[in-house]
């Protein structure tokens, strides 16, 4: 028999040298409006893009990838 089962969404953000797992804040928001309600804390997340998703270890994950930085 098969099971359906829906996967937890996690957002992933690399701050400096550590990576750090945000946890996801309401189910119905768009990975954008994860993205902008972290930027409060972070705020390089203002002017970064947004990878995935990856189902990877039974979650489905995001990264957010700052652009700050980067020339181009």
């Amino acid at each position: 028999m098969l099971i359906a089962k829906e996967l937890p969404r996690i957002f992933l953000y690399k701050t400096k040298e550590q990576e750090t797992r945000l946890s996801d804040p309401e189910p119905k928001f768009s990975p954008m409006a994860v993205m902008n309600f972290y930027a409060n804390t972070f705020t390089e997340l203002v002017t970064a893009n947004i990878e995935g998703p990856v189902i990877k270890d039974d979650e489905v994950q995001y990264r957010f990838v700052s652009t700050l930085g980067t020339k181009g």
